[in-house]
């Protein structure tokens, strides 16, 4: 070989041959096996360079680190580098370009950042001045909003994910330094500063803005309600220069720092609050989201950056109306929302009041993500996954399974098959659910007792009668998780209280009617008189039912002792309701959230109220307006041929069946209609009918009603247009506690 002559191009050709050395007749190909793929690019990428093979592109212009990048050989990229130094600052600005995938340029990066530590820190820096950049670009309004959002959250995340794998990632419960510590691997965040000073600059001037124009309006979501819908599907914000030299048109500086001076007092009246937010809520929203993944990814999982908190809280204001504008940057921008409950709490108010429609899309949009085929419940992944269960024994046999079962797969899909029988798909899955769903309220388990109506279930305080009453709990809370996360019917119901532990909602003494409606009938009437005089001589404990045996149990500390008053029975009466509708099955309550949560987060459910959970888990219940018609009692100066009442029917009629349901649970507090239709609806004495009581009109007056004797107290209105407008505001908004619009 040694006079032979030879000539070497390094370049590519495909993913599996990217690299060739022309040496006589003999070719170096790439090993076919993927196990020893890398390793062969990489072998032979460093023999080729050696002999001094040239780096060039093919005719479409496509490098070989292009092709190693989208294969994600990083160490063929390290080879690559080591001879060609700048073209590390090709795979930084690659970082940019959405046709490349994600995970393929996280994977090289995590290679080279793993070479050394001077090496990790220059790839989070260079990608930190990258996204600094993006950031800024993206806070000058005459750049594209979609592609610059989607560019900056790309180069956050693949920034994140290199720094979460560095020598000593955040699990440890340590701060990095983001948050306080100068240390040397906080210092890459150091160009990000200038972007989160640009963010905090942009927040503030709206602020100011919003207290200017406070005095013309009680409720600051006013400003905003003009231009709510201009711009809540995202897309560009086209570029906005005010007249005068208060333009925005030199808001990016040669620095790519964006600043918001020009917002000063030579601003045109018409360039107005308004038109501040209505070009800038999804830019600094999303400016927002990598500002939070920047904190996040240097705590240790499940907890919330103290730098993050403060400064939600600092612009508590502006995010609020940014919320209020288009609530769907919650879902877009502001997951920590989600994710962290003291900051869901701020924001609660605002989400609750969006359609019932539109949160259930985006509670199924967010637990989904990330899901590939969440859709296809049946889809078995292979053998191995597939439920196999027993009809004989199916509550006992589905329990052994699913406890064994992974939960990242369940949640992907769930397949079933019955011993025996060759049946499978998503019939045999419904099916599975519906049975289950029957066999959790099986008496013979003890799990659940049968509410005073007997239409809905509570946990039974009694059940540790069954040893393993713990643990069916779970699985209970499990199966109702899966049915939810693949929206899978249950045709059980539950009472309202249990639903509310679900959700984390307080109880409240109205709660108790459900297993004891006497019982409800005297707290309300403790609460309803003045007990000064009546030698009553309650103390706060009570006397109940522990393992079989009567006991007084104190409501609080010392409560035995503790006189009932006037002044603190609503106390007694809150802690009556606790011990009974809580305390007495917090041990079930939390073995069921425990399985619950497995498949659908806390953050995420509470969306919902009790009454939504309810239509969410067991579906929409269909209601006979005929049965219901023949059913009802007027009262109060009604009768059933008055024009009200007529007006009031044909609108039952012409509402959607979701908002009958809602009607019903307004009147009566329940969704459903009992076996045997209207005429065995019963109250808090026993049998009430649903009744309409006369109230006197006046303007803007809402219907209400009393549910503890299915009464709906429905105001005399002159026309039957706003008897209906009245009646939705009221049903919409009833659950909230507004009784005036």
């Amino acid at each position: 070989m040694g006079g032979q002559n030879y000539s070497m191009t390094l370049y590519n050709m495909s993913v599996t041959s990217m690299l060739r050395m022309r040496w006589g007749r003999q070719h170096c190909m790439w090993p076919a096996r993927t196990v020893t793929r890398r390793h062969g690019q990489r072998d032979t990428a460093q023999i080729l360079l050696l002999r001094g093979a040239k780096y060039l592109s093919d005719k479409n212009g496509v490098t070989p680190l292009d092709l190693c990048v989208q294969g994600g050989y990083g160490e063929t990229c390290e080879v690559l580098i080591q001879y060609h130094p700048r073209l590390f600052q090709t795979i930084i600005q690659m970082t940019q370009n959405e046709d490349l995938r994600e995970n393929m340029l996280r994977q090289v990066l995590e290679h080279l950042s793993q070479q050394s530590e001077s090496q990790y820190l220059k790839i989070l820096t260079s990608l930190a001045e990258v996204a600094t950049t993006n950031g800024h670009k993206l806070l000058s309004l005459s750049s594209n909003y979609d592609a610059q959002m989607k560019s900056l959250l790309r180069i956050v995340r693949i920034f994140c994910h290199v720094f979460r794998i560095g020598p000593s990632s955040p699990s440890n419960g340590i701060d990095l330094g983001y948050n306080g510590n100068k240390t040397p691997r906080s210092q890459v965040f150091k160009p990000l500063e200038l972007l989160w000073h640009s963010l905090d600059e942009w927040l503030v001037l709206i602020a100011t803005e919003l207290m200017k124009n406070k005095k013309d309006s009680t409720d600051i979501t006013s400003i905003l309600l003009k231009q709510k819908g201009q711009d809540q599907d995202g897309t560009s914000i086209p570029p906005f220069e005010p007249p005068g030299p208060g333009s925005y048109e030199n808001l990016s500086t040669g620095t790519g720092e964006s600043k918001p001076d020009a917002l000063g007092g030579k601003q045109e009246a018409s360039a107005d609050c308004q038109d501040v937010i209505s070009m800038t809520a999804n830019r600094l929203s999303a400016v927002i989201q990598a500002f939070y993944m920047c904190c996040s990814c240097q705590m240790p999982p499940g907890m919330t950056s103290p730098r993050f908190i403060e400064f939600v809280c600092k612009h508590d204001e502006v995010l609020k109306c940014f919320v209020n504008r288009n609530p769907k940057i919650i879902f877009d921008h502001f997951h920590f929302l989600l994710e962290c409950p003291e900051l869901m709490s701020r924001f609660m108010h605002i989400i609750k009041a969006q359609p019932f429609k539109d949160r259930c899309e985006w509670f199924y949009e967010h637990l989904h993500s990330g899901q590939p085929d969440s859709d296809m419940v049946h889809r078995p992944v292979n053998e191995n996954d597939i439920l196999l269960v027993h009809r004989d024994s199916i509550f006992r046999s589905s329990c052994e399974v699913v406890s064994k079962a992974n939960c990242a797969k369940l949640k992907q899909g769930i397949a079933v098959r019955f011993h025996g029988e060759e049946g499978m798909g998503q019939g045999v899955v419904r099916e599975w659910f519906d049975i289950l769903s029957n066999e959790i309220v099986n008496p013979d388990y003890a799990l659940f007792t049968q509410s005073a109506d007997g239409t809905t279930f509570q946990p039974n305080s009694n059940s540790y009668v069954n040893p393993d009453h713990l643990n069916y709990f779970r699985f209970a809370g499990q199966i109702l998780g899966l049915a939810l996360n693949h929206r899978q019917l249950v045709n059980i119901y539950f009472t309202r209280s249990f639903y509310k532990h679900i959700l984390g909602i307080p109880v409240n003494y109205q709660d108790v009617a459900s297993i004891d409606p006497e019982y409800a009938k005297n707290l309300q009437w403790i609460l309803d008189n003045d007990i000064s005089d009546l030698g009553l001589e309650l103390t706060f404990s009570v006397e109940t039912d522990v393992f079989g045996a009567m006991e007084e149990v104190p409501l609080k500390p010392g409560g035995g002792s503790i006189l009932v008053t006037q002044n603190n029975k609503a106390e007694y009466v809150q802690l009556v309701t606790e011990l009974r509708m809580t305390r007495a099955i917090q041990p079930q309550i939390n073995a069921f959230l425990q399985g619950f949560h497995m498949f659908i987060p806390p953050s995420l459910i509470q969306l919902f109220d009790e009454y939504e959970l309810e239509l969410l888990l067991s579906g929409m219940p269909e209601i006979d307006v005929s049965d219901w018609i023949r059913n009802t009692e007027y009262t109060s100066g009604y009768e059933r041929e008055d024009p009200v009442i007529q007006w009031f029917w044909e609108v039952v009629e012409d509402i959607t069946p979701e908002e009958r349901v809602l009607l019903l649970q307004f009147v009566t507090g329940s969704s459903r209609v009992p076996h045997g239709g209207f005429a065995n609806i019963m109250g808090g004495s026993g049998l009430q009918n649903f009744t309409i009581a006369a109230v006197p009109y006046t303007p803007n007056l809402l219907p209400t009603s009393s549910t503890c004797i299915n009464m709906l107290k429905l105001p005399e209105y002159p026309s039957k247009e706003i008897l209906k407008d009245r009646l939705l505001v009221a049903l919409h908004c009833g659950s909230y506690g507004y009784t005036m619009a």
